[in-house]
């Protein structure tokens, strides 16, 4: 299954949540009634006797009423929650009492944490996330949220970063990027807004035959009136569980296979099987996954199960993911790593103290991106050890200054100031003249800065410190952010003209903060067909020919035919015009973004096509394809390092 298979079974995973939702309600609705007229058919047969037709019809209006209310509640208390949850993963992270993990922690744990996820994250092709650890938690659990890669958030708990060694906590994160690149965190965090409405009847339910318990006393030694009362209280805690009951059943329905996929690709992703069955083995040998924070809402998210005594369990069994990816494995082997982690606890805590930057030694893994369809299409969103490995040399590779001022928020903005500049000379003072006045003298002073301290930075590494930077920009406030947006474009347009690299970085910095802003609207795919769109499609893919053949026009047209065929277009005889192919791709991104999931995977294939067409891909091509993939909401993982070795090469 590939990216956009995963994305469209996502979507028909979401439509299939709203069935079980209403039937859930219904459900309840019944019970409820059921519940009222048991409790008015009492009464009224003593004072009444009816048939159970006249007493339906002399109760119609209850029933009415009865299912309004109660739908009511359900309806308002799951829209409360859905929009509470609009700001996205880290609204979550927060409220299960996470603490941010700052770019400049010194804490050894942290920064290793912090190295793992960034590595990945560029590895993946996505910006940063926000993230988290759970300082209170003690058990080995992780979660990732977020209705997109522009909003999301991953957290871990403090257990796991004590207990887990680099390769096992590498391989909790793959697992968590897993459910970030196949929309499945999309679709968590609709299950917790629409789940909400359901779980509220249950603390309803629940409260109510707590004040019911302690009431009734009362009033039961005062007079005899309290058996209604109790009858009352006893539907409402039948109601509770029934809502519960439906909750946690359609959380499982939902839930559980995507785990052993979400194994599966972490695997995949680090090639080390140990690190993520490491991981699985010291939760069973601890039993500590359970969250101490109520994890109801969450234990669909979470890495591990993390409530105990669940009817319906979320995740499948420890044993059966364990060995799914280690079929030998004994569970008597528990003891043995419950005695390990005794012992060497303290130990494990002094050996997380290793380098912030550990890099496998030696030649990286075959296997790694190829611009080739099938294998691009077949790893987006499954990067594999080849990524991992080159994102690692790539963060490595970034100056320490840039570094530091990509994680931090006051000087992030001045950090996409200063990749944007232009060769020494007249158009560079216009741009710190353009910084000046729209920043202010002190924002030039550090553009400056960062200037002096490295005045020429590798084309490789410009893209991975923007993404680097991203959760340092989108916590800035949006007056702000709008403001550096439009200084970026005149940054772009000083010197008359758009490069790729400058149209690529805007792209990407504009579609990852509106995600951000908006993350509900972030839609992966969406309806439209291939067919509706053909014109934006030429123009896109005239664009990568231009660039990709710049000189020989006879080339590019090939090139570009090439494409077209995959779409099945009919050939041109001649190129789009190159003047003004930045506006031209703006607007057709714009409706390409509304593809559906097919529709995109096609684009896709005719995108590699025309790059790829000649045998040679150019490094404009490259950076203009990742931002496209970008902007179209399509992670494009990074080149292996072998493949990045070979480009830098040929420039």
């Amino acid at each position: 299954m590939n990216f956009f298979e995963y994305q469209d079974r996502a979507r028909r995973r979401s439509r299939w949540l709203l069935v079980l939702f209403l039937l859930a309600v219904v459900a309840i609705l019944v019970v409820v009634n059921l519940a009222v007229l048991l409790a008015l058919g009492g009464a009224d047969q003593l004072r009444e006797p009816a048939t159970p037709g006249q007493f339906l019809a002399r109760h119609l209006d209850v029933i009415l009423w009865t299912s309004l209310l109660t739908g009511g509640v359900i309806g308002l208390a799951s829209l409360y929650r859905t929009m509470s949850l609009r700001h996205g993963g880290a609204v979550i992270a927060w409220e299960l009492g996470g603490t941010l993990v700052e770019p400049d922690t010194n804490d050894p744990l942290r920064r290793r944490l912090r190295n793992v996820v960034e590595e990945m994250a560029i590895a993946s092709g996505v910006p940063v996330p926000d993230i988290f650890v759970l300082e209170n938690e003690g058990g080995i659990n992780a979660f990732a949220a977020g209705y997109s890669t522009g909003d999301a958030a991953i957290a871990v708990t403090q257990g796991a970063l004590e207990t887990l060694d680099r390769r096992e906590l590498q391989g909790v994160v793959a697992h968590e990027f897993s459910h970030i690149l196949n929309g499945d965190m999309r679709l968590n965090i609709r299950l917790m807004g629409i789940l909400f409405g359901i779980l509220v009847m249950g603390v309803i339910g629940r409260q109510f035959m707590y004040y019911t318990h302690h009431v009734s006393v009362r009033r039961t030694r005062a007079n005899q009136g309290a058996a209604a009362f109790l009858l009352i209280g006893l539907a409402l805690m039948l109601v509770g569980y029934v809502g519960l009951f439906f909750g946690r059943w359609i959380k499982a329905m939902v839930s559980r296979q995507r785990e052993f996929l979400a194994d599966a690709s972490a695997v995949q992703f680090t090639r080390e099987p140990e690190g993520i069955a490491g991981a699985l083995k010291k939760i069973g040998a601890a039993g500590g996954s359970v969250l101490r924070a109520n994890p109801e809402e969450v234990a669909h998210m979470l890495f591990a199960n993390g409530a105990l005594g669940q009817l319906f369990a979320t995740h499948p069994p420890l044993l059966d993911r364990i060995r799914a990816i280690e079929p030998g494995f004994d569970p008597d082997e528990y003891g043995a790593i419950r005695e390990k982690l005794r012992r060497h606890r303290e130990a494990q805590r002094a050996a997380a103290e290793e380098a912030a930057r550990e890099v496998a030694a030696g030649a990286p893994a075959p296997g790694g991106l190829a611009l080739d369809a099938d294998t691009l299409i077949e790893q987006m969103g499954h990067p594999g050890l080849g990524q991992v490995l080159a994102a690692a040399l790539l963060v490595a590779a970034i100056p320490r200054p840039l570094e530091r001022a990509a994680h931090s928020p006051e000087w992030a903005p001045e950090l996409v100031c200063y990749l944007l500049l232009a060769p020494p000379g007249e158009v560079r003072e216009q741009q710190l003249l353009m910084v000046a006045e729209a920043r202010g003298a002190d924002s030039e002073a550090q553009v400056r800065k960062l200037l002096d301290m490295e005045p020429r930075l590798a084309p490789e590494l410009r893209i991975p410190l923007l993404e680097m930077a991203f959760p340092a920009l989108k916590r800035r406030p949006d007056g702000e952010v709008a403001e550096l947006l439009a200084l970026v474009e005149r940054l772009i347009h000083a010197d008359g003209r758009v490069e790729v690299f400058e149209y690529a970085l805007a792209r990407m910095l504009v579609r990852h903060l509106e995600d951000a802003r908006d993350p509900v609207r972030a839609a992966t795919t969406g309806r439209r067909r291939l067919s509706d769109v053909q014109a934006p499609a030429l123009a896109l893919l005239g664009s990568f020919a231009h660039h990709g053949h710049p000189d020989d026009p006879e080339a590019a047209r090939a090139a570009l035919n090439a494409g077209l065929g995959v779409l099945g277009m009919s050939p041109v005889s001649r190129l789009p015009e190159a003047e003004g192919w930045h506006e031209r791709m703006d607007a057709a991104l714009e409706r390409l973004d509304t593809l559906d999931g097919m529709g995109k995977q096609q684009l896709l294939r005719a995108l590699v096509v025309t790059v790829t067409h000649g045998g040679k891909t150019v490094p404009a091509e490259a950076e203009l394809l990742r931002a496209v993939c970008a902007v179209l909401h399509m992670p494009l993982p990074v080149l292996d390092a072998v493949q990045q070795n070979e480009a830098m090469e040929e420039n």
